[in-house]
């Protein structure tokens, strides 16, 4: 088994001068919360017409953080794995009403 390491790769012989990234880091998850939260897409046509699209995600949409997903590959193997726990969830009991307000009824 080989392992993994995270040293740069040579500069390819296609690549210009002017893209060199050595020394820059990426930030893991920076647009996480913006992604959660809708975005917009604007695209400028040629002709100067405007396409503007907000994307949000769609009602009920649960999004599986990285770990959780690396055992869940589809909606059904989630909704049989929590349909499995529901069991284990209290049911809700409904509040009873005081005395003092039995009597009013």
């Amino acid at each position: 088994m080989s392992k993994k390491t995270h040293e740069p790769e040579t500069a390819d012989e296609e690549t210009r001068p002017e893209y060199d990234f050595s020394g820059r880091v990426g930030v893991r998850g920076k647009y996480y919360q913006q992604l959660r939260d809708g975005y917009t897409i604007r695209v400028e046509r040629e002709d100067g017409a405007t396409l503007v699209q907000h994307i949000t995600n769609r009602e009920g949409a649960v999004l599986l953080d990285p770990d959780v997903r690396e055992y869940f590959s589809d909606a059904e193997s989630v909704n049989t794995a929590l349909r499995g726990l529901i069991h284990l969830i209290p049911r809700k009991r409904t509040k009873r009403k005081p005395p003092s307000e039995l009597a009013k009824s």
